[in-house]
């Protein structure tokens, strides 16, 4: 027989967490923003979450920037006397805009969560303040400049269902392939894209998370350490508009694939593309 696979439900979480009350000083927990709905519909008594980022989407404010700074972040809670906290927001994606065609997340609650002292939780994502109009000439110039030759990797967000809707048609929500000057995969898996990209000359085109800045890491899991290295770690294109940017607290893009080593790789200064032939410089970091 093979390993012994654990199953559990959202009821499971619940009466998890209804069990903890009065007991803990930290609810810590791993998932997406669906956990933390779970939780925060339990937590009756008001204990302090923290999210370790684990699910496909993280939208809310209770979630630290990568696992590592979950455990700085903690340690920093329960050895402050004071353990100070703030109020954040709890969202998740609107299930009847996503059905839509548009990508906005909805709040749910309100969920106290420890004080962010030293920027290691992320913020809630902001929705979307590029529109069409702000974006289309830096998606036609990009059009323009694409090489029939090179296979792009497109990421998910409403900024790239524009570029993907000029090549065809596209998905809101998954990563895709183009090339040629059209979609040639939907909604495509980390196993998949390694067995397209192997051998070919790839670029890879993401926007930025609002609110968050992440680009990688965040709802574009499938670009997986694997799948960088399997198109040998290619060039990566960030467009995204220049309210976006400026809304960012603080002003730095984040990475976190889930390979420290890679992400301190990645690390640096990379030009996003606001405009026609506009770029912005960024930081980014791990």
């Amino acid at each position: 027989m093979g390993p012994a696979t654990l199953l559990g439900t959202a009821a499971d979480t619940e009466a998890c967490v209804r069990e903890m009350q009065g007991k803990v000083d930290l609810i810590l927990f791993a998932g997406g923003d669906g956990t933390a709905r779970d939780i925060c519909a339990a937590n009756s008594g008001g204990i302090p979450i923290l999210g370790i980022p684990s699910g496909v989407k993280m939208h809310s404010g209770v979630f630290a920037r990568s696992p590592e700074r979950a455990g700085r972040l903690a340690a920093d809670f329960l050895t402050d006397p004071l353990r100070r906290t703030e109020m954040v927001e709890v969202l998740d994606l609107d299930e009847e805009e996503r059905r839509a065609g548009r990508l906005s997340a909805r709040l749910y609650t309100v969920a106290r969560t420890p004080l962010n002292r030293r920027g290691d939780r992320q913020n809630p994502k902001a929705g979307s303040s590029d529109t069409v109009g702000e974006m289309d000439g830096a998606i036609a110039a990009y059009l323009r400049a694409m090489k029939t030759e090179t296979l792009y990797l497109l990421g998910p967000g409403a900024t790239m269902k524009v570029l993907k809707d000029r090549l065809g048609g596209g998905s809101l929500l998954g990563v895709d392939l183009a090339e040629g000057g059209r979609i040639t995969g939907i909604d495509l898996d980390e196993h998949t894209l390694i067995e397209r990209v192997a051998g070919r000359k790839v670029r890879i085109v993401v926007t930025v998370v609002g609110g968050q800045g992440f680009v990688l890491g965040r709802g574009n899991q499938q670009i997986s350490p694997a799948v960088l290295r399997a198109a040998g770690m290619p060039r990566i294109d960030v467009i995204c508009g220049a309210d976006k940017l400026a809304g960012l607290n603080p002003q730095e893009l984040t990475i976190d694939t889930g390979d420290p080593a890679l992400d301190s790789r990645l690390s640096g200064y990379w030009p996003v593309i606001t405009g026609p032939g506009r770029s912005l410089v960024m930081r980014v970091v791990a």
